[in-house]
This record gives structure tokens, sequence and C-alpha cells, in this order.
């Protein structure tokens, strides 16, 4: 999964629903979660700049990204080689392509709420999270 869908664990929008849906699975042990270890940093930025966010509820998701301990991954050998191919060849941001890559390396679906994005992407490589079916 992608930042865009992290960000609506923590802010009520368009597709909160599912996110918190796959949310609820991973923390009932149904799913992992994999994504990359840009997810912090991302979530953060983006919740910055939401004039309802203050410092004191930025800290807090801080603390609560961490206590998710998601398996997330450094930019490092094929992986990072992928990421930097797929950014030039869909043109889109490294940030981007290294959620793409990181499913196409595990083989695995990943869920974004950036319907500019999945539009720039090799078709079915990234899917909406509108459309997660729970697996409980």
């Amino acid at each position: 999964m992608d930042a865009s869908v992290a960000v609506k664990w923590f802010v009520e929008e368009p597709g909160s629903d599912a996110a918190e849906r796959l949310l609820t699975d991973y923390v009932e042990g149904v799913v992992d979660l994999y994504s990359s270890q840009m997810l912090a940093f991302e979530v953060l930025n983006a919740l910055r700049y939401n004039p309802e966010i203050g410092l004191d509820q930025l800290r807090a998701v801080a603390k609560a990204l961490e206590a998710m301990e998601m398996m997330l991954h450094p930019l490092r050998g094929g992986y990072a080689e992928r990421t930097l191919v797929n950014s030039v060849n869909h043109g889109i941001t490294v940030y981007d392509s290294s959620y793409l890559s990181l499913g196409e390396e595990l083989g695995l679906p990943v869920y974004t709420a950036d319907r500019k994005l999945i539009s720039k992407a090799r078709p079915g490589s990234l899917t909406h999270i509108s459309e997660y079916v729970t697996m409980r």
C-alpha cells in the first residue's frame, strides 16, 4: 500500500472506509502490510499541511505508525533499480514508483487512493483502495 491509503486512517475522506477495513484486517492478522520506508515521511508530510492537524496530532500519528510495525522496505538493490526504471518509464515520482515497484518485487497487489497514479502506471499494477475487499 502507499501513503495515500495510510493518510485515510487519520483523516476522514473518500475511501477512508476501505482503508480502515484494510487496517482492521492487518491488526487482526488477516493480511500483512508491506510498504516503502518512505511511508511515514509521506503520511506525516501530507497531514502536516492539513489545517485541522496540529503538532500534537502529528506526534500521535508518528507514534501510531511506529506501533503498527508494518514491513517497510529500504530502497536497495533490484528494488532500487526497478523503482528508478518505473519512475522514468511511467513519468511518476520516485516516491510513487517505490510503492509500485515494491508490489512488483514482492508479487503483491498495491493499494492506492491516487487515481492519477493508477492512470499512469501499467494497467493492473495498482488497485484503488475502494476496491479492497476484506479477507475476513
